[in-house]
C-alpha cells in the first residue's frame, strides 16, 4: 500500500485571532476610534469580534464581517476593490467583493490563513487599523 503524504497549512487559532483583535482594537482606543472588528479564518467563518460600542451603527457589523470574508475569499485587502471599483464599476458585481477599505487578508509564508475586518471610520482608516492587526503576524 502506497504512503499518502498530504500537505500541512498553518491555521489561524482562536487564541491568535484574538491577539489581532486586540491590537487592532488598541490601535483603534489609541485613535479615540470605537469600531467594529472582526477576524475570521480563511473560509470566512468568524473567530472574533468586538463591537467596541453600542452607540455606533449597528451595520457597522454587519460592514466588519463582511470586509473579512471578503478579504479571506479573495486573499487580497478590500482596499484595493475600492479603487478597482472607481475604474470599472462591473467590480461592484462580483459576488461577496466589499469595496470599501478596512479588509485585509492575514498571510504567513504566503498562506492566507484568514482575514480581519474593520468599520467605523473612513476606508483609509479602517483599512490601518485592520494593518495594527496583522502586523502581530509579521513581528
Amino acid at each position: 500500500m502506497a504512503t499518502i503524504t498530504l500537505p500541512t497549512k498553518p491555521v489561524l487559532t482562536t487564541e491568535l485571532a484574538r491577539q489581532i483583535l486586540e491590537t487592532s482594537l488598541n490601535a483603534a482606543r489609541d485613535k479615540g476610534l470605537r469600531m467594529s472588528i472582526a477576524v475570521v479564518d480563511d473560509g470566512g467563518s468568524l473567530l472574533a469580534f468586538v463591537r467596541m460600542s453600542e452607540q455606533i451603527a449597528a451595520a457597522s457589523a454587519e460592514v466588519a464581517i463582511a470586509k473579512a470574508k471578503s478579504a479571506a475569499m479573495f486573499k487580497r485587502g478590500t482596499l484595493s476593490w475600492e479603487q478597482a471599483a472607481k475604474d470599472r464599476t462591473v467590480v461592484l458585481k462580483i459576488p461577496h467583493v466589499v469595496p470599501l477599505g478596512g479588509g485585509v487578508p492575514l498571510t504567513v509564508d504566503g498562506v492566507t490563513i484568514g482575514a480581519i475586518g474593520v468599520s467605523g471610520s473612513s476606508s483609509v482608516v479602517d483599512d490601518e487599523i485592520a494593518n495594527a492587526g496583522a502586523a502581530v503576524l509579521a513581528g
